[in-house]
């Protein structure tokens, strides 16, 4: 139970003690004959397998993109503004997470009214999924595979800004408060506790994998791959926002984990990624020759020269990298100072407890010491 928080810890053993709610009175045959949606345990696991055969077929069969192998034209406004895909397997995960999310706090706001979800949280997550939205299916998907500008600000969005949005939510959390005691006990806490999870969340691996992910897709045969096959493009949006919520979960530390670094820690955590986006981006920008043939190859009557438009993606990168970078410092050092304030006032208001215990044994002593006196008169 140590990957729980104190906090959480009452409402992962026993469902909720803070308010009234349906994770009470629930008995083994319960625990045996559910599942997360009420199924019964073997039409969940099959609904299960069925999804991810359905979803994994979609992206074996994928047809290659029209926008990646050919010129999208040039860009006019207004009409550029209405250059939004409507890809149902990215759609519908997206209203469904929305969906989802302001259900389950309705419901933990329902049964803890004296300890809700904040809404900081509900806007932190919702701005996380708009920004997935807008890289994923706004003109700058329509764009990506003609200008590596655009690309690297798709790029951008799914590592350094959904992600830390999405984090600054606490899904974990919430997931955690909302599910009942089995669900918890036999589907969340065992993947929490898993030695996978506790591999892949430990934060120097974590570090590791980000930076790894940002220079292997950009320095290997997998980005060109990517510009013309549309499995590899999705395969490298999710690596990227699997690396980002990987990154930065400890970095935010909001939400329980098998590893909880300090805020010294996460500070130097953060500020270590910065040089490697820098590094990686001057590469980009000083290149003497572009470096995909992609955008070499594809012809357009339009727009800057593929180094020109590889110059501004590097750039892109460096500039919007860093500053992404240092206001996240700046929120630690913030969240830093909070924490101590925190601390120093439970201190403080320990301290006086024990100085009003003192106070009392002081004055039932001296009112002792006179009935005594009284007595001996």
């Amino acid at each position: 139970m140590a990957i729980i928080p104190a906090d959480l810890r009452d409402v992962v053993r026993g469902g909720g003690s803070r308010g009234p709610g349906p994770d009470r009175g629930q008995n083994d045959g319960d625990v045996q004959a559910s599942s997360p949606g009420g199924y019964p345990v073997a039409r969940f696991r099959r609904l299960l397998v069925s999804s991810a055969a359905a979803v994994g077929a979609w992206l074996i069969l994928a047809p290659r993109v029209l926008g990646h192998t050919g010129v999208a034209p040039e860009p006019r406004f207004p009409d550029v503004l209405l250059a939004w895909s409507l890809d149902p397997t990215i759609q519908l995960p997206l209203l469904a997470a929305a969906v989802g999310w302001l259900w389950a706090v309705r419901r933990v706001n329902a049964r803890h009214p004296g300890n809700p979800v904040p809404s900081s949280r509900t806007v932190a997550f919702l701005a996380g999924l708009a920004i997935i939205e807008l890289a994923l299916q706004s003109p700058i998907e329509r764009y990506d595979g003609t200008l590596f500008s655009v690309h690297m600000v798709q790029h951008v969005m799914l590592t350094l800004l959904a992600p830390p949005l999405i984090a600054l939510s606490a899904p974990v959390t919430l997931l955690l408060r909302v599910s009942r005691p089995d669900v918890r006990r036999r589907f969340i806490l065992p993947v929490l506790h898993s030695r996978v999870f506790r591999v892949i969340s430990h934060p120097v691996v974590a570090w590791i994998l980000f930076a790894g992910v940002m220079w292997g897709t950009h320095f290997s045969p997998i980005f060109e791959e990517s510009l013309e096959n549309d499995f590899v493009h999705r395969l490298e949006h999710l690596a990227y926002l699997t690396v980002g919520m990987l990154f930065w979960w400890p970095a935010v530390g909001l939400d329980p984990s098998p590893w909880r670094i300090p805020h010294p820690l996460r500070v130097l955590y953060v500020f270590l990624q910065m040089p490697q986006n820098t590094f990686l981006a001057l590469a980009i920008f000083s290149a003497s020759a572009p470096l995909y043939s992609h955008y070499v190859t594809i012809q357009r009557a339009w727009g800057p020269t593929p180094l020109a438009d590889q110059q501004v993606a590097g750039g892109l990168m460096w500039v919007i990298g860093d500053l992404t970078f240092l206001v996240a410092i700046l929120g630690v050092v913030l969240a830093w100072m909070r924490a101590d304030e925190r601390l120093g006032a439970r201190r403080d208001a320990r301290l006086e407890a024990e100085r009003a215990q003192i106070r009392a044994r002081e004055v039932r002593l001296a009112e002792r010491l006179a009935r005594e006196r009284s007595s001996d008169s």
